[in-house]
């Protein structure tokens, strides 16, 4: 895994990929190349994504140095994009579908489905029955009625018992509310599983996205070792698989929780030996090898506040702001009005509000924040628009996100 010329040359030839124009970015040379999309595209000023394949390369490097003994399952939910997913299959992830539309798009990649968990607790029987047809042989649970289902639609899948974490770790969305068993469910689960000739193979849990406190995954680690604890006095037969979810975020916070993770692993399950440890995580691949570029379509001054509308918004990539209680920023590239000095660099700023193209008062991207002047055809820049972005963004008003084209680069991670 990581950034070597072979890992390159794996990307390069994986479905997705392929075939496709990708442009060897130098260091620093992203506006460069924004600047020169913008420059050949003058008569189309849609919006458009950058995606830095090396810098994917070199979060799966740091993630493979930081937690080598667990396999990230990418959560396909995060960011489906097709190159990006058939990068993540070259460099060895597995992946982590929560419906049938989801193991399709990762199967079409090519990859074998013992390389997917369908790691949604509660799905639809439809969807289980097409699990079973592609040999999708693990999947998670926290009721009586998913154990039914599984029993009756895909008595052969292996199970991992999706428990509630004890602490969210002050997560950016939160998922207890809604999945994981509580302390007091797990026996008569297991007990469930037991009776209806299902195999548990482990335990799973989830934190929460984004999650800002390392400490929750040492107490998930240790609820998750009560819960084996539980199935082997149940004279079940031994549990080998640890789930950890996701969580992590790809900032320096990342080494604090991948330490958090191996202090709890050896306090916890020291002497487990033959344990399978996998992680599911979305936006530490996904959110910084993204990058949006949206164009200037309207302006308005009101004595010093400038206001700006632009071709893409809360409907569409922008959602994150909403449902992934994101901070987005930008940079402005003034192509179109100032081109000796696109950067803006030394130019006198204003406060500015963003609207997003739509007809609705709430597609209002940013307040408050400090612009230079700016004109009509100009750009703004967002870093870091690659998780639960595009994925979740609709065609309200006729603005359609899944239009948004997205351009390749790799830049040398090291």
């Amino acid at each position: 895994m990581g950034s070597s010329p072979k890992s390159l040359q794996a990307i390069m030839g994986a479905p997705g990929v392929r075939g496709k124009r990708v442009t060897a970015l130098s260091k620093g040379g992203l506006i460069d190349f924004i600047q020169s999309i913008v420059f050949s595209k003058q008569d189309s000023r849609e919006p458009f994504y950058v995606l830095d394949l090396g810098a994917v390369a070199g979060l799966v490097d740091r993630w493979t140095r930081a937690l080598p003994m667990a396999r990230p399952y990418y959560a396909v939910k995060c960011n489906p994009d097709p190159a990006f997913l058939g990068t993540m299959a070259a460099l060895g992830s597995g992946f982590d579908c929560a419906s049938r539309a989801e193991i399709e798009s990762v199967l079409a990649l090519g990859v074998s489905p013992d390389r997917i968990i369908f790691a949604n607790p509660c799905k639809a029987e439809s969807h289980i029955r097409y699990g079973a047809s592609v040999g999708v042989n693990l999947t998670t649970f926290d009721s009586r009625d998913e154990v039914e289902k599984i029993r009756k639609w895909h008595p052969k899948c292996a199970l991992l018992i999706r428990i509630k974490a004890p602490d969210d770790g002050g997560a950016r969305c939160p998922l207890g509310p809604k999945y994981g068993a509580l302390p007091e469910e797990v026996k008569p689960l297991l007990q469930a599983a037991q009776s209806a000739g299902l195999a548990v193979v482990g335990v799973s849990f989830h934190i929460g996205s984004g999650a800002t406190n390392s400490r929750a995954y040492q107490r998930a680690i240790a609820a998750a070792k009560t819960a084996f604890e539980t199935a082997t006095r149940l004279g079940m037969p031994r549990m080998r698989v640890l789930n950890i979810g996701g969580g992590f975020t790809a900032d320096p916070q990342f080494n604090e929780a991948a330490s958090a993770v191996k202090a709890a692993l050896k306090s916890y399950f020291g002497n487990e030996s033959g344990l399978t440890v996998m992680a599911e995580p979305g936006r530490f691949f996904a959110e910084s090898g993204f990058t949006l570029a949206t164009n200037i379509i309207g302006k308005r001054v009101r004595g010093e506040l400038r206001e700006y509308w632009i071709n893409d918004g809360i409907y569409g990539s922008m959602n994150c702001i909403l449902y992934d209680h994101a901070t987005v920023t930008c940079t402005p590239l003034a192509c179109t009005s100032n081109r000796a000095n696109p950067t803006c660099k030394g130019a006198r700023t204003f406060s500015s509000t963003i609207f997003g193209p739509t007809c609705d008062a709430l597609d209002t991207v940013l307040t408050g924040h400090q612009l230079p002047e700016l004109q009509v055809n100009d750009w703004l820049v967002f870093p870091n628009m690659g998780a639960y972005t595009a994925a979740a963004g609709s065609n309200f008003n006729g603005f359609n996100t899944s239009a948004i084209l997205t351009h390749l680069v790799y830049s040398n991670p090291s």
